[in-house]
């Protein structure tokens, strides 16, 4: 079961459940691979509803294999997302917004 105190979702991928969160490890690569080469343009994509489906892709690597998945993105491209892209959206918005919440 995800703990969202600590910035964790559940993904289920094939019937499998998963825990997805973005660690720092995860933030950078996830970083790495970005297309314009930063997080906050990433964020702001979201918050403009602006983004692709390989943004949604990338963050959803990112953060199941924070969670200790070892696939890659081809290995997710190739898995049912339960609930589909939406829910494959969704789920990657609830990590960016976790990742980046002020818990002060």
């Amino acid at each position: 079961m995800a703990n969202p105190m600590r910035g964790e979702v559940e993904i289920v991928l094939d019937g499998q459940p998963h825990i997805a969160r973005l660690t720092l490890g995860a933030l950078a690569q996830l970083e790495a691979r970005l297309a314009e080469g930063s997080l906050a343009d990433l964020v702001r994509r979201l918050e403009e509803g602006r983004f692709s489906s390989g943004d949604i892709v990338a963050v959803l690597v990112a953060g199941l294999r924070g969670g200790g998945w070892g696939g890659s993105a081809e290995d997710l491209l190739e898995q049912q997302i339960e609930g589909g892209p939406l829910a494959g959206a969704r789920a990657a918005a609830q990590l960016i917004a976790l990742a980046f919440r002020d818990v002060t």
